[in-house]
């Protein structure tokens, strides 16, 4: 499924336009972008994304023998 998403601030313009452009296609579906607001926003860090080393370190410091 694939959807086209319009903002909110222009769906009156575009969103029956549009509705009507891919209507005959299938898998494709044309929404109404609805969200409040952003959702990574976390107040205690000052709405800032923190960014983590994921990788693992190897006990030692060192790589297996291969």
């Amino acid at each position: 499924m694939i959807y086209y998403v319009i903002p909110r601030e222009l769906a009156d313009k575009y969103y029956e336009e549009f509705k009507r452009r891919f209507e005959g296609v299938e898998g494709v579906e044309v929404i109404i972008d609805r969200r409040e607001g952003e959702r990574r926003v976390e107040l205690e860090h000052g709405g800032q994304r923190i960014l983590r080393d994921r990788r693992r370190r190897r006990p030692g410091g060192t790589f297996p023998d291969l």
